[in-house]
């Protein structure tokens, strides 16, 4: 499939960067009441994508997420689900414990979108770009070349700059390895906002996303975490198909295993977020 790049121009105000929604109706509830708390408009909330994920609800949160109006581009999960694979896509070792649980929740999610649903996921591009505060910005899933690429702080720079030169960026935007992290070299940043469908094994039950400010004509970040009925998530989480263990997650805020992270990122786990 050919990939498609939206430019969404120049943006003004602030901006909401999220990712992994992970069928997690009741934090992307709680992050749109956010985004009109702070009177940010849907055509300015950029999700990194995988809408769809581990949790109990996925119709719900597509059909809410597209009543919100908000952007996002193609997570592996969307990608695998549009073309109606097996699997998600999610680049885990065969027979490791993530690719085992997958082989539950996917189906689950897979059986419970509409057509509707599917149809929705096909309208949302790979990429998007737009300006902001004199900088051009890219939004990636894992990273350019790679939808399911894993990339974390200690990712050496030498790879994010690929990403950021293949799209001839000043910034970029992605999802996919669920830790929240900035990393700026050579003038350029790498900017992950977070997951808000799963915490970002710190050992607290919330998640995180990012807002973007022009400050005189600067760009500005901040990090934010985010409170949300995550205990309404974990009950309907036993449902007896998902897996037991990521419905423990999202009241431990500690993640089953480490199998994908780095060293670095794995010794940091229930330690919280440094950022």
């Amino acid at each position: 499939m050919d990939k498609t790049i939206k430019h969404i121009g120049t943006l003004s105000g602030k901006v909401l960067l999220f990712g992994g929604v992970y069928s997690n109706l009741q934090a992307l509830e709680a992050l749109k009441a956010v985004a009109e708390k702070e009177e940010i408009k849907p055509e300015n909330c950029i999700c990194t994508g995988d809408i769809v994920g581990y949790c109990a609800q996925p119709e719900e949160t597509v059909q809410l997420f597209k009543l919100w109006k908000a952007n996002s581009v193609l997570g592996n999960v969307e990608i695998q689900l549009i073309e109606g694979e097996e699997d998600c896509g999610c680049d885990f070792t065969e027979g490791s414990r993530c690719d085992g649980f997958s082989k539950l929740w996917y189906p689950f999610a897979q059986s419970q979108l509409s057509k509707n649903s599917i149809e929705h996921l096909k309208t949302i591009p790979d990429h998007i770009t737009f300006n902001y505060a004199n900088k051009k910005v890219a939004v990636v899933h894992g990273d350019y070349f790679n939808v399911s690429e894993f990339v974390f702080k200690s990712t050496d720079w030498s790879v994010k700059s690929k990403t950021l030169e293949a799209t001839n960026s000043d910034v970029i935007i992605a999802g996919h390895c669920g830790l929240p992290f900035s990393h700026e070299q050579d003038q350029k940043l790498w900017l992950n906002p977070g997951v808000i469908g799963m915490p970002a094994n710190d050992g607290t039950p919330q998640v995180w996303y990012a807002i973007l400010e022009n400050v005189n004509g600067e760009m500005k970040f901040t990090h934010h975490n985010l409170d949300y009925n995550y205990k309404l998530t974990n009950s309907l989480m036993k449902n007896g198909l998902l897996p037991e263990e990521y419905a423990r997650t999202i009241i431990t805020g500690i993640w089953d295993n480490t199998e994908i992270l780095p060293a670095i990122e794995s010794g940091l786990q229930g330690f919280g977020i440094n950022l």
